[in-house]
């Protein structure tokens, strides 16, 4: 079992270019391509910002090959992306094409995209089918995510679309198209209120699920921890994916774990990050299912 981590964490601290580099230096297999920049988002407003870089200017595929060929030189390779969000906004919705390409040009297999939260399968489905040519066209799978949103009355999250295995595995098979696949946010299976909890999802998903969001929580909020350091019972989470025969990787989104590391240590963290992943992924090649 292969292990990967998001890089938009490390990349707020020393930049795109190291955080590949840190990666691999980790012992990580893979880096998750971030590409959240692409169309930077004011979450107090939830308006999108006028900023400029590398990867929404017009040389970013020369970017996006630089990176890859950075994480090529350091043994490591993109195994999947995460597209800007939330695709409710029309400015976002127009860079989701330019994500595919991206996934493609790093090297990766699959295209993380947010389903819309407050739409159901049938109208999320509008725009998934629009953007499969594309991504079939570049060789790339788009996945979709379980989300959530909050209510702040009850202070837990609350229903969105994919937050249940069978709403999700809804959203799959209404477009029945193999390049058409489940990214489980195990984090977001497991916060009170919304899902189903990430053991019956996986389940429920079986075939379909094909990338991973893995993280730690209180079973309450989204924390995005390292796992091991919270409530989370990865070692049922751990036996149900061998039980569908789970064949991706195994790619953390602890992006909060690191909010507390500076240029001088967050290759301490990356480490740490990384032995956890290879806990989860030593527990997954050990699990033996009757």
């Amino acid at each position: 079992m292969k292990i990967s981590t998001e890089i938009s964490s490390v990349s707020r601290i020393v930049g795109m270019e190291k955080a590949v580099e840190l990666c691999a230096k980790a012992g990580f297999d893979a880096w998750d391509f971030s590409l959240f920049e692409m169309c930077k988002i004011d979450w107090r407003t939830v308006t999108v910002m006028n900023v400029q870089n590398e990867l929404n200017g017009n040389n970013y595929i020369e970017f996006t090959r630089k990176l890859k060929k950075i994480g090529l030189d350091n043994g490591i390779v993109c195994n999947q992306s995460h597209a800007p969000f939330p695709v409710a906004l029309p400015e976002v919705r127009c860079y989701l094409e330019r994500a595919i390409e991206c996934t493609a040009e790093a090297g990766g297999e699959i295209c993380v995209i947010h389903p819309d939260n407050n739409k159901n399968a049938e109208q999320n489905a509008e725009m998934f089918n629009e953007l499969l040519p594309i991504a079939k066209s570049y060789g790339v799978k788009i996945a979709t995510e379980n989300m959530w949103n909050w209510d702040a009355a009850k202070d837990q999250s609350m229903f969105a679309a994919c937050a249940t295995g069978e709403d999700f595995k809804k959203h799959i098979d209404i477009i029945n198209d193999p390049s058409f696949v489940a990214c489980l946010d195990l984090g977001h299976a497991e916060m009170r209120g919304s899902g189903d909890g990430a053991v019956n999802m996986i389940k429920t998903l079986g075939h379909r699920l094909q990338a991973l969001h893995i993280h730690d929580n209180d079973c309450w909020h989204d924390s995005h921890q390292i796992p091991f350091s919270m409530k989370m019972d990865f070692d049922a989470i751990v036996k149900a994916l061998k039980e569908i025969d789970y064949k991706g990787y195994f790619t953390l989104e602890a992006n909060g774990y690191l909010n507390g590391y500076n240029e001088d240590n967050v290759y301490e963290g990356l480490v740490r990050l990384k032995e956890s992943a290879r806990l989860l992924a030593d527990k997954f090649e050990q699990c033996a299912v009757s």
